[in-house]
């Protein structure tokens, strides 16, 4: 089954994706993107990582790399848990000064993505990204690219997954379920 989690900062999305992968009771292979570009999200990663069971596999995939990695990891029995989808387009769009060859490999590295979870496997996948549409529209041209690529991917992501979960003041609101 693939199942993409969405919901605000601190919406409780990331343990309820969590605890979705503990339930499976498969090996779990947790998928982090975040870096820590200062000591708060380096507080908050460690506070992810104190949470997260030591039995778990943690592959650090904050590049475009993710989705030639995942596609192997697919084809094994087990859980893959990747958080977060918005935090990786994130560093892919910060990689360079914003410009158009940059949005197109930014484009490229979404379209590999969705294509390889279109194709599934094995694997149980948990998805977490950040809900971010729900405010006003950006002022800034690097903003804008990011919440247009950021909506689109989770649409296209949500067509493919069999399961979209919603988190909200951590209660998950099931939005798809096939």
């Amino acid at each position: 089954m693939r199942q993409l989690i969405l919901g605000g900062v601190r919406s409780g999305k990331s343990r309820y994706a969590e605890h979705l992968a503990k339930s499976f009771n498969l090996p779990v292979t947790y998928i982090a993107t975040a870096q820590a570009g200062d000591d708060e999200m380096l507080a908050r990663i460690q506070q992810h990582q104190a949470y997260r069971p030591a039995s778990w596999e943690t592959i650090e995939l904050p590049d475009a790399t993710l989705p030639k990695r995942l596609a192997a990891l697919m084809q094994q029995p087990r859980v893959v848990l990747l958080d977060c989808l918005t935090l990786w387009l994130t560093q892919l769009l910060c990689a360079a000064p914003l410009s158009d060859d940059l949005l197109q490999e930014v484009d490229k590295a979404l379209d590999a993505l969705v294509a390889v979870v279109a194709a599934g496997g094995q694997a149980e996948l948990i998805m977490v990204g950040n809900e971010t549409g729900l405010g006003i529209m950006p002022m800034d041209s690097l903003t804008r690219a990011f919440g247009d690529r950021a909506g689109l991917l989770h649409q296209r992501l949500a067509k493919v997954c069999e399961q979209v979960v919603f988190v909200v003041a951590g209660l998950p609101l099931t939005v798809k379920a096939d």
